[in-house]
């Protein structure tokens, strides 16, 4: 029963048979074919006999493995290897079907290779989850074939593994990279010019060609008899918090991934980059109550508690409680820091039920209100409008568009700083307002 279990006959074989059926149904009308077509059936049988005995010559003759990251990065390409060695004498052709978890819904995964006797290969493929969790992997089935594939052998490896997917850590190494090797604009983060200089003073030293004549230091010139300058560096240890609304307004969907998602990814990189500039990040969710609160610190392992508590999070359904965000605020953060919130209106009136809040948290700190672009009205814009249901759509569109334009205004009207994004530009626009606001002294 086992062996049975194992053989697959292929298309071939089935077409092969119904040709003979077809031949043997002639033979009764033509009886002089009938003995050619025997003989050719016996002939089919003998090679798939001959073959079935090669394929089954060994309990080994195949071997595969799956190597799978210990953790995926939501919303990222995430590389995979199937390795694959033969123990045959002779050049087999093989199909490999991965039954990667069910999240991906997806049934087409089929890679195809051909090994030379004790061969190896390598097949490289890669996985973008959507949602962070658990997923699972199954088992790596392969199907040996011989040059004349007419039989299949499948060979099953249990390869059952529990993979967590994590928000974009991929995401977060390749800006902290970058940021080492002063290469961010390659991500398009813009260099932005220092306004004056901080207050925190670092030495004197000699002057250099290029340096600010403002910060000429008189008396320490005229002790040494050359040119001696302030030099000051960057305020450190400020307090950086990302506050991150989940409630229903942060379950749109973009390209797979959920608002929250993509203001996930952000606070993960931006949370990093404030590490790398010597501050201090920390974190806050809420929705109708409050979630999770990080509290803002550079201890060892302090990115590794912040992406722990991002993995956990999840939307909720209700409309968030900006009074309890406010209250919350006021009891947790004490000192001024630069808070980013992460959220979206659509609407002036749904601001206006939160500005003033938002106006109290922006008297005692620097905040940033971070909200999102609705792509879709944008691509609705843009396209020609040929029938009058086309240009009601659009007449529709650019009032919610136009609503957008006016938050920002009504924002930037009571001194509260705003980044109006699309999703996929939400990690660069963040990182951007932080070193602009970081340069300008403002934190």
């Amino acid at each position: 029963m086992r062996f049975f279990r194992s053989l697959y006959v292929s298309t071939r074989v089935w077409m092969a048979l119904t040709g003979f059926i077809l031949l043997f149904i002639t033979a009764y009308l033509v009886p002089a074919l009938f003995a050619p077509v025997k003989l050719a059936l016996a002939v089919l049988a003998a090679v798939l006999v001959l073959e079935a005995v090669l394929l089954f010559r060994g309990r080994s003759s195949v071997f595969a493995r799956r190597e799978v990251p210990d953790r995926l990065s939501n919303g990222d390409d995430n590389p995979l290897t199937i390795y694959l060695e033969s123990r045959y004498p002779f050049r087999v052709h093989l199909e490999v079907i991965d039954e990667i978890p069910v999240q991906f819904q997806k049934r087409d995964v089929l890679f195809q290779a051909a090994l030379n006797p004790n061969e190896t290969t390598a097949i490289r493929y890669e996985l973008r989850p959507i949602r962070r969790g658990e997923y699972g992997f199954g088992a790596l089935n392969i199907y040996v074939m011989t040059p004349l594939r007419l039989l299949k052998r499948r060979f099953q490896f249990s390869q059952d593994k529990q993979v967590a997917v994590y928000p974009s850590f991929l995401q977060m190494r390749q800006y902290e990279l970058l940021a080492i090797t002063n290469r961010l604009t390659e991500l398009g983060i813009k260099k932005v010019r220092r306004i004056g200089h901080s207050m925190e003073f670092e030495q004197v030293r000699a002057y250099t060609r290029g340096d600010d004549v403002r910060t000429i230091n008189w008396k320490a010139t005229a002790r040494r008899s050359d040119l001696m300058v302030n030099a000051f560096q960057e305020e450190k240890s400020q307090a950086v918090y990302c506050l991150i609304d989940k409630g229903r307004v942060m379950k749109s969907p973009f390209e797979g991934l959920s608002l929250l998602d993509y203001a996930i990814n952000a606070s993960l990189v931006l949370s990093n980059i404030a590490l790398l500039k010597q501050d201090r990040a920390g974190l806050m969710t809420f929705s109708e109550k409050i979630g999770q609160t990080v509290v803002a610190e550079r201890r060892p392992g302090h990115m590794q508690k912040i992406l722990e508590v991002l993995y956990r999070q999840k939307t909720r359904f209700l409309e968030s409680d900006y009074e309890a965000l406010y209250t919350s605020v006021r009891t947790h953060i004490r000192q001024r820091s630069l808070l980013l919130l992460f959220s979206n209106f659509e609407t002036v009136n749904a601001l206006h039920r939160q500005l003033p809040y938002l106006r109290r948290l922006a008297k005692d700190h620097l905040l940033i209100v971070v909200f999102f672009e609705n792509t879709e009205l944008r691509s609705l814009l843009d396209g020609p409008a040929d029938s009058t249901e086309a240009i009601y759509q659009k007449t529709i569109a650019e009032k919610f568009y136009y609503e957008k334009k006016l938050i920002v205004k009504e924002l930037q009207q009571y001194g509260i700083q705003t980044i109006l994004t699309a999703p996929q530009h939400l990690t660069a626009d963040t990182v951007n307002k932080y070193l602009e606001l970081k340069a300008r002294g403002m934190i």
